[in-house]
């Protein structure tokens, strides 16, 4: 099912985005434009929490630990839900992020903890 989600760097994403494009990075990404990302939702409350965000930051090597982390925090909210219900009905979703590291990041963890609830 993770084929129904794409991960996209924001810096790599071009316009015209498909309808259910979704930038998830609590901040907005540093120098793009509102108008660069017409037409894509911001879903800052689905990125991890500020104080994780920045814990993790500061020390990268506590990968493991932060995706323990980020997972609880997604199972504690309602985030997901209307990522969820697009994934049920059959529709593929974007997902942006910003970080410049492709193998550790919150869109893999997030696209992972989707996956996992819809093969529930």
């Amino acid at each position: 099912m993770s084929d129904a989600i794409c991960l996209t760097r924001v810096y790599d994403a071009h316009a015209p985005f498909s309808p259910h494009t979704f930038l998830i990075d609590r901040l907005w990404p540093r120098g793009i434009s509102k108008a660069r990302l017409e037409g894509v939702a911001w879903f800052k409350d689905v990125a991890p929490s500020s104080d994780l965000r920045k814990w993790f930051h500061a020390e990268p090597e506590r990968w493991a630990e932060f995706v323990d982390y980020y997972r609880n925090e997604l199972a504690q909210g309602d985030a997901c839900d209307r990522l969820l219900t697009l994934l049920k009905q059959k529709k593929k979703i974007v997902l942006l992020y910003g970080s410049k590291d492709a193998q550790h990041n919150h869109a893999i963890v997030l696209r992972d903890y989707l996956s996992e609830q819809l093969s529930r």
